[in-house]
């Protein structure tokens, strides 16, 4: 973001309009006028501090927000905006979060907590909590944790954790098991794999993947274990749909080489990082740093199959493990 041309703005109890602005602190309400205020960017701004507004909108690209978000109605990204729009903190709203972006990836550095979250196109370093939550074509490094219901279309998320969720297009999971109570909807292109062995460290860097490594078919019928939660008289039947028994036996080979979990962390940490790892040199010898945009782009890169992680031979020797 070019600074040079940002100025500096001060605030009344009128709504709160940012273009070519440079915020030095927060946007917080003094007095009670300014809870109802609604905080507008139209483009080219940053802000260094949070942000309380009754609505928060995003109507122009290239912003970007040091500090926590927090709309007491609505946070919205409209659907035309263009540019680079990253929130380094956690984004909140009593209402929903909603951004259904088609011309740029809004970068969601932290968690997202609301009522309803909806997003499209979007990519999220930590988890989103919500009673409804619905995802098309995202990233989503940490949970999806719905209290009511989930809908994930075409996406990568680390897990899921909701009573009921549909499942439609490609579903990737970055970790082994993901739960529900009701059996998933699923549609007649749905396919659902797992990540957590794919040798995402090499993909990132351009390298050749390990030949012990890859993603992970899944079957909801045959990877679904059936368990009876009991606290009293209650009892809560819970689906979980894992490949551990799978990861546990790949645990023999040593998987800590794939880089997956030192790639995943840097990505959750993004901001809090107090420097730029790397995960070695790239193939054309430049480093492989492990920055917030780069990460954001190489998931989008494995969702949209740009780089496409190589199908795990599922046979083994028994002879070789006991050597």
């Amino acid at each position: 973001m070019n600074k040079v041309e940002l100025k500096e703005i001060r605030f009344d109890s009128t709504d709160v309009i940012l273009k070519d602005n440079l915020v030095r602190g927060a946007i917080l309400p003094q007095k009670i006028a300014e809870l109802n205020r609604n905080i507008i960017f139209d483009g080219n701004t940053e802000v260094e501090g949070a942000i309380f507004g009754r609505n928060v909108n995003v109507r122009g690209g290239e912003v970007e927000v040091h500090g926590a978000v927090f709309a007491q109605k609505e946070f919205y990204i409209s659907n035309d905006v263009k540019g680079e729009v990253k929130f380094l903190k956690t984004v909140g709203s009593a209402g929903s979060v909603t951004a259904r972006t088609t011309n740029c990836k809004p970068m969601f550095c932290s968690d997202i907590n609301a009522k309803s979250v909806t997003l499209y196109n979007c990519y999220v370093a930590g988890s989103i909590y919500a009673d409804e939550i619905t995802l098309e074509n995202c990233v989503v490094i940490g949970g999806v944790f719905a209290t009511q219901e989930a809908s994930i279309c075409n996406s990568i998320i680390g897990t899921f954790n909701t009573p009921r969720v549909t499942l439609d297009g490609t579903v990737q999971l970055l970790l082994p098991s993901a739960f529900t109570i009701e059996q998933p909807l699923t549609g007649p292109n749905t396919r659902l794999f797992n990540l957590s062995l794919a040798d995402l460290g090499a993909l990132f860097r351009g390298m050749p993947e390990d030949s012990n490594s890859g993603r992970i078919p899944m079957n909801l019928e045959a990877d679904e274990v059936k368990s009876t939660l009991v606290e009293g008289e209650k009892q809560c039947h819970l689906r979980t749909f894992t490949v551990i028994g799978k990861v546990l036996a790949a645990d023999l080979i040593d998987t800590d080489k794939f880089q997956n979990h030192f790639l995943l962390t840097a990505a959750s940490l993004g901001p809090q990082l107090l420097k730029t790892y790397d995960l070695g040199n790239n193939a054309d010898g430049s480093p492989a740093k492990l920055e917030s945009t780069s990460i954001c782009n190489f998931m989008f890169d494995v969702l949209s199959g740009k780089k496409e992680p190589r199908e795990i031979d599922a046979t083994f020797s028994l002879a070789d493990i006991a050597r």
